[in-house]
């Protein structure tokens, strides 16, 4: 007998199959095999435009961003290219020339 997949709302072992179907009985809880399979927690980063972003894009500033620590700003209208995704606050890693490696939000940047 082949082994089913735990439930994804409860993690309980005792599912069974009814048609295409996978059931639970201890939550009620219906979801179908291919479903399960699917990578549900993708990391997915997305710029002001709503664009997908991936490691080594190139993007451009859509607004002046102060730089803490220095008197001055990143203009509006910057590329910044190679960028790297990290999951956090913020969410790309790169480097700008004439002020080295930065953190910027995704939110304040749009794809080049």
């Amino acid at each position: 007998m082949p082994e089913l997949a735990p439930c994804p709302q409860c993690k309980s072992t005792y599912t069974y199959e009814m048609g295409s179907l996978l059931l639970c009985p201890e939550c009620g809880y219906e979801w179908s095999p291919a479903e399960a399979e699917a990578p549900e927690d993708t990391f997915v980063v997305k710029d002001a435009n709503g664009n997908v972003l991936q490691n080594g894009d190139s993007v451009v500033t859509i607004k002046n961003l102060p730089v803490k620590g220095s008197s001055q700003s990143i203009k509006a209208g910057t590329k910044v290219r190679n960028i790297r995704l990290v999951d956090s606050d913020h969410n790309i890693d790169c480097k700008i020339d004439g002020f080295g490696a930065m953190a910027l939000k995704s939110e304040f940047v749009k794809k080049a």
